[in-house]
């Protein structure tokens, strides 16, 4: 039988645990599965022993998502198209008043580098989330994994050059984005190839996500030339009762389209030097249910 005072310590820190597990599985109904399974351990602990809840918790949520990763790994599930992760919503509000931590964590939690981390190992995704997003150290992650701590720091380094080689550095800044998009959208509307190419790097990618439910490419478009003319016989096709809301997914704006009251898809766009480098779409409908009331 749980009390309230444990009930609240918990909810305190649900959302570090969340945050946790998401980007250990970029999927967010596995995440909030595998809070629910840490809340279950923690509720039938014994606690007088943990001095620190807050580490005993993410060491729990981080091994429940090792567990939950590894059994996805080992079931080999194949995937029609290329993969996004499920969107993720972010608002940090006044809980990260810090521009540069509140940069850090909106960086780690961006599809372009969660994409990157699905080709890491487990554990190696571990570290990686817990040193660079949350700023563990060492000698703690080691703990939390059992680990020694020259192993934990050879795994760090491991990620993280595996991460820098394939990653690309966008512009974090949320108003330029913002602009970008809604010009873009504007844009696509107006049939303006012109105005597309204008705004796309040479070298722009989409990477379109339906799981083989919905249409999208079924590979990954490269060059301005053929990621314009998509967006453009794309836009083309009519939505019944379209509509689109800005909100915050990611770490970044984005857009979700919805026809009618249902979520069709997610947009969203990666800018480097003031120009579109990347453009996300979503439209697998699994990954769209957890942004069917926002």
């Amino acid at each position: 039988m749980t009390t309230d005072t444990e009930t609240d310590v918990f909810e305190e820190h649900r959302p570090v645990l969340l945050g946790v597990a998401y980007r250990m599985l970029g999927r967010v109904a596995d995440a909030e599965d595998v809070v629910q399974e840490a809340w279950l351990r923690w509720s039938g602990a014994d606690r007088s022993e943990v001095r620190e809840p807050r580490a005993y918790l993410v060491r729990i949520t981080t091994r429940l998502a090792i567990d939950r990763l590894r059994q996805v790994k080992a079931r080999g599930e194949t995937y029609v198209g290329p993969w996004l992760p499920e969107p993720y919503i972010t608002d940090f509000g006044d809980t990260v008043p810090d521009t540069a931590e509140r940069a850090v964590l909106a960086d780690s939690v961006s599809l372009a580098v969660l994409v990157v981390l699905e080709s890491l190992s487990p554990l190696e995704r571990a570290v990686f989330v817990l040193r660079e997003a949350f700023g563990y150290p060492y000698a703690e992650i080691a703990v939390m994994l059992d680990r020694g701590e020259p192993a934990v720091r050879q795994l760090a380094g491991r990620a993280r050059k595996h991460v820098d080689e394939r990653r690309t550095r966008y512009d974090v800044d949320p108003t330029q984005r913002r602009d970008l998009t809604e010009r873009f959208l504007a844009a696509a509307a107006d049939g303006d190839l012109e105005g597309l190419m204008s705004m796309l790097a040479p070298d722009v990618r989409l990477v379109g996500d339906s799981g083989g439910k919905s249409k999208a490419p079924l590979r990954v478009l490269e060059t301005a030339d053929k990621v314009s003319r998509f967006i453009v016989g794309a836009a083309r096709k009519s939505v019944p009762d379209l509509s689109w809301r800005f909100l915050e997914l990611n770490g970044g704006p984005a857009v979700i389209a919805l026809s009618g009251d249902k979520p069709d898809s997610v947009f969203q766009l990666d800018v480097v030097d003031g120009r579109i480098q990347a453009v996300y779409i979503i439209r697998n409908p699994d990954k769209l249910h957890s942004l069917a009331d926002v």
